[in-house]
């Protein structure tokens, strides 16, 4: 007797949950850029503030990537299922297999490889020939952005 496990329910979508997603997703980073720019500044004049002028040194180059990882980890993972831009345009994350809620990590890694693949940007044309208009940051952590449903 073998054991075999059912293989995991692809997620149903809707007929229309592909249309337009490559464009509203580059305009949805271009939101979500500003939005964690501003977090950044804040954030550091915050800290040189409290700091009086030691965060200087400290925080110039190490401050944004973890303020995008937590925007993107926190804001995707949470109830709206996605970025501020992306909810503006109409978009959110789910796992790819079951359609479910991204977790935490899921999302925080898809935002990681987004940005490292910045360093390849051809890279970005793997979603002109996948199917589902998924980028390869997007394959590697298992979701898909579709329109919201």
């Amino acid at each position: 007797m073998s054991n075999v496990y059912p293989a995991a329910p692809t997620m149903a979508m809707r007929p229309d949950a592909l249309s337009g997603v490559r464009t509203r997703r580059v305009v949805a980073v271009c939101i979500d850029f500003v939005l964690v720019s501003l977090l950044v500044a804040a954030i550091w004049f915050a800290s040189i503030v409290l700091t009086l002028g030691l965060a200087l040194f400290f925080l110039h180059l190490t401050l944004w990537p973890i303020v995008a990882f937590f925007y993107n980890g926190l804001t995707v993972s949470g109830r709206n299922m996605a970025t501020p831009g992306m909810r503006a345009l109409d978009l959110e994350m789910r796992m790819n297999d079951t359609g479910a809620r991204v977790p935490f990590i899921n999302a925080a890694v898809q935002a990681v490889l987004y940005y490292v693949s910045w360093c390849f940007p051809p890279i970005f044309l793997v979603s002109l020939v996948d199917s589902e208009k998924r980028c390869l940051h997007d394959i590697i952590a298992g979701v898909v952005i579709v329109r919201r449903l």
